[in-house]
């Protein structure tokens, strides 16, 4: 069995500033929903039995109460915004499984649906589909894996190490040094990602680095700054690390079998008028009979 976990947040983003915009006879933007729907639609045509999208049901999370400066919605497009409710009603009339997230992120769903579906030892293989290089942390091998759908790149555990020097276990710890502009976190100063990966390749978590750099085993350019900054902002590298940190036991559905698509619902006529995609409704019965296109 492969289950598919889809990052619906990210798929809405994208969609958004690809395609052009379309409004329905509401005069509501509806250009990205349909377009991740569509995309969703395709999955299921190609054979894709067990499927879940995680949402940002809202943009702000309990982490903008850890940091100041963490994304949040403010400068977000209204006709992004006024999608991301439509997109989970759409999909929901499709019979696909979503996990809206309030308290949490769509990122911490994706990584409580991945430990759940690893669990199951049906479960030959996961798909994490989203190129988030937080989600790198619950790369397990080769059965959990993160899939980057647009640009076709699959990162098992060996490749994680190939591009990020690290391991995931220590994705966390990396970005607290690095930081992540998308986020909002900055990370400590003078650490970028060569010193970052060859400090955490072999001490792996940031309280097992010495505090003398004449101790590290490792040679990194600018040792003793490096050190002196990480030794000042500690705690600040220890708040990123949680920042970063994916939660694990986020709300998504108890069970793999809860995944399995069964086909549209009775809703998608409606939903499919709201998109305006009057084709949409056969062309999902047909996906759910095995036929495609």
């Amino acid at each position: 069995m492969r289950v598919h976990l889809l990052d619906g947040t990210y798929e809405l983003f994208r969609h958004y500033y690809a395609l052009e915009q379309h409004r329905n006879a509401n005069g509501d933007e509806v250009a990205a929903a349909r377009g991740v729907v569509a995309s969703v639609l395709m999955m299921l045509e190609g054979g894709a039995t067990h499927l879940a999208v995680a949402t940002d049901h809202v943009i702000e999370s309990f982490r903008n109460e850890l940091w100041p400066g963490y994304k949040d919605s403010s400068g977000i497009e209204p006709d992004i915004l006024s999608q991301f409710g439509l997109l989970e009603n759409a999909l929901q009339a499709l019979g696909v499984v979503v996990w809206p997230m309030v308290e949490y992120e769509a990122d911490d769903g994706l990584a409580a649906g991945a430990a759940m579906a690893a669990a199951d030892p049906r479960v030959e293989e996961v798909l994490i589909c989203t190129p988030d290089k937080d989600l790198a942390q619950c790369v397990d091998g080769q059965r959990v894996m993160q899939f980057d759908r647009r640009n076709r790149v699959v990162l098992d555990e060996e490749a994680v190490r190939a591009k990020f020097g690290v391991g995931p276990a220590s994705i966390p710890d990396y970005l607290a040094l690095v930081g992540d502009s998308a986020d909002g976190f900055p990370g400590i100063k003078g650490w970028g990602k060569k010193s970052a990966s060859t400090v955490l390749a072999r001490y792996l978590h940031l309280e097992r680095i010495p505090a003398s750099p004449l101790q590290w085993e490792v040679t990194v350019r600018g040792a003793a700054s490096l050190a002196t900054n990480l030794a000042a902002h500690f705690e600040d590298a220890l708040l990123f690390r949680h920042i970063a940190t994916v939660v694990r036991e986020a709300p998504v559905s108890a069970t793999v079998d809860e995944l399995r698509w069964r086909g549209p619902t009775p809703a998608l006529g409606e939903m499919a008028a709201t998109l305006d995609v009057p084709e949409l409704v056969a062309r999902a019965r047909r996906a759910g009979q095995g036929e495609s296109g």
